[in-house]
């Protein structure tokens, strides 16, 4: 196997870890926005109970009137009711009492069921502002975490570049160029290893020749699979070669 090969094979393990690194940092911003989200969540369903409950009490204060003008109107009626000289004045007001006293008793029900519904509207408003603290908390706290995470992994990223350089520096010019030429069409993989007859990386045939030339510890040759054109590398003990028949007929005596 080439020499240059485990070098290759360490920088791209440090390789995979910064890369690790950067798409772990890369969530931190859409997590902070999710949080974000939520508290802005609560915040609305705060302004929206608050509306409800505003536009309940609009309504209670109309209901509140109607009920006050009919009241007056059938006292105005009752108080006329004593100067009118015929019965059929009287009988025409005593019909404009009954009716204002309907209407009054008709609106006096809407104030009724408009009060229960200003007491569930308050609820509701109680509810929602009592979400929005335990939002706010929950919030402050995960930014904190997200906060104390992002400078944990940003330290271990900057032991990964500080690793990378010192791994990248033995490797000659022109490996380093194969090297991340290979990488940038295989999603930051250059090197594969060869076990068992097969690329690990595509999973296709390597040729036994090849395959033997990896395990040469003399070998100044790379490989690169013909597949998906990895750099081949492998872990695979050198085979010694089977003793010739005749080894086998003359087997070396010991030193007496």
């Amino acid at each position: 196997m080439h020499s240059v090969i485990p070098r290759l094979v360490e920088l791209q393990r440090v390789d995979h870890q910064v890369a690790a690194l950067r798409a772990e940092l890369d969530t931190f911003p859409k997590r902070i926005q999710e949080a974000d989200a939520q508290l802005a969540s609560a915040k609305a369903a705060v302004a929206s109970a608050k509306d409800a409950q505003a536009h309940d009490i609009t309504e209670r204060k109309k209901i509140e009137f109607d009920v006050q003008q009919w009241k007056d109107r059938a006292k105005k009626y009752r108080d006329q009711s004593g100067a009118v000289k015929t019965n059929e004045a009287y009988k025409a007001l005593q019909h404009e009492i009954a009716n204002a006293e309907a209407e009054m008793a008709a609106a006096e029900d809407r104030q009724l069921a408009s009060m229960v519904a200003g007491e569930d509207a308050e609820r509701r408003v109680r509810k929602a502002e009592a979400d929005l603290r335990e939002s706010e908390t929950a919030v402050n706290a995960e930014r904190k975490r997200i906060q104390v995470l992002h400078g944990e992994k940003k330290k271990l990223l900057d032991a990964a570049m500080a690793e990378r350089a010192k791994a990248l520096e033995p490797v000659p010019e022109e490996f380093r160029i194969l090297y991340d030429r290979i990488a940038k069409r295989h999603n930051g993989t250059a090197v594969a290893e060869a076990r068992e007859g097969q690329c690990r990386g595509c999973g296709m045939r390597v040729l036994p020749h090849i395959a033997e030339e990896l395990r040469r510890e003399d070998n100044e040759e790379v490989f690169r699979c013909e597949s998906c054109g990895l750099i081949l590398y492998t872990l695979e003990p050198i085979v010694p070669p089977a003793p010739s028949s005749s080894d086998a007929a003359n087997p070396v005596q010991p030193n007496s």
